[in-house]
């Protein structure tokens, strides 16, 4: 059979491995998170992981809001004003983690995810994991239920959906999203180029909180350089079938494209600039205060979110 999923339960948290043994890919996922930590292609004959994750799951769990690699980022995406918004003429704080002064990507990026289930044939490869959010953080004391399904397919090609439900007795805010860091090659993003649909970007103020203005950016509609680029915006993606971001070096091109249920694509260039952060966010930074693509999720109804990362070799 093609595909393999190995489960290695002998460490801090289980670790599971997607494998497709026709071109030797494979993605390593932890239960810590539900994040992806690894996505290894093969490039001239040897293996190279595309993804800046984390030695280890010690290492995730003493250093997740280092730089949040990887990170499941919700019930909110990115920055909350100082961690407070309203709901029902009601005033809630946040207490989880802040870079002040602002709250950050959201609450449950450090879950433990349960294994639901997994599946190999000769199609694809997948893992089922789930968490269930018990309201525990005041600042959001509406549980939910979020299940995540991580498939690796022919072609090099890694999907990944997020499937949330509630049972709480009116609608919710909530707003879904990833944060993976990705690595084409030792040179660094100044060797690679970007590309994705888009022609406009949000205004943010210093400490990184969109101002409620829109700014025409058209950098980006042709493949263009990183060298030298610093970013650290959400962009919004063109209203279209498929909004792909493509990023690529001269050995490795890497296309994600999410669904619609992903408009918003934040991006960010760390100072190392060895990888570059591209998240598929469902809404806009601050979403809970500004309303930008915010959802109010109805109980006892599904909710998917959906993104896919394919590597080619050129």
């Amino acid at each position: 059979m093609s595909f393999e999923v190995k489960v290695l339960s002998n460490y801090q948290y289980p670790i599971i491995y997607l494998k497709d043994h026709s071109n030797n890919c494979e993605a390593e996922i932890y239960s810590f998170g539900g994040l992806l930590n690894s996505y290894t292609v093969s490039v001239n004959n040897n293996p190279f992981n595309i993804i800046d994750g984390f030695e280890s799951i010690e290492d995730a769990v003493n250093n997740i809001t280092t730089a949040f690699k990887g990170a499941k980022l919700s019930p909110f995406v990115c920055r909350m004003n100082h961690g407070k918004y309203q709901l029902n003429e009601q005033t809630y704080q946040v207490e989880k983690f802040y870079l002040q002064p602002h709250a950050i990507h959201g609450i449950i990026y450090d879950a433990v995810f349960s294994i639901v289930s997994t599946n190999a044939d000769e199609i694809n490869a997948e893992v089922v994991l789930q968490y269930q959010y018990n309201g525990s953080d005041k600042g959001y004391p509406f549980a939910y239920t979020m299940e995540i399904t991580w498939r690796l397919e022919k072609n090099q090609q890694l999907r990944v959906s997020t499937k949330v439900n509630h049972s709480n007795n009116n609608a919710i805010p909530f707003a879904d999203g990833w944060h993976p860091y990705f690595n084409l090659g030792k040179d660094g993003i100044d060797h690679c180029t970007i590309q994705f649909g888009s022609q406009q970007m949000f205004q943010f103020d210093d400490t990184l909180i969109p101002t409620g203005f829109i700014i025409e950016d058209l950098r980006f509609e042709n493949e263009t350089s990183l060298q030298n680029v610093q970013l650290d915006n959400c962009f919004l993606l063109n209203n279209e079938e498929t909004a792909n971001c493509i990023l690529k070096n001269k050995q490795l091109q890497l296309t994600i494209t999410p669904d619609n249920s992903y408009p918003y694509l934040q991006i960010y260039t760390p100072p190392h600039r060895q990888s570059i952060a591209i998240e598929n966010l469902s809404a806009a930074p601050d979403a809970f205060n500004n309303k930008i693509g915010l959802l109010m999720i109805e109980p006892n109804k599904d909710y998917l979110f959906s993104t896919s990362y394919q590597v080619k070799n050129l």
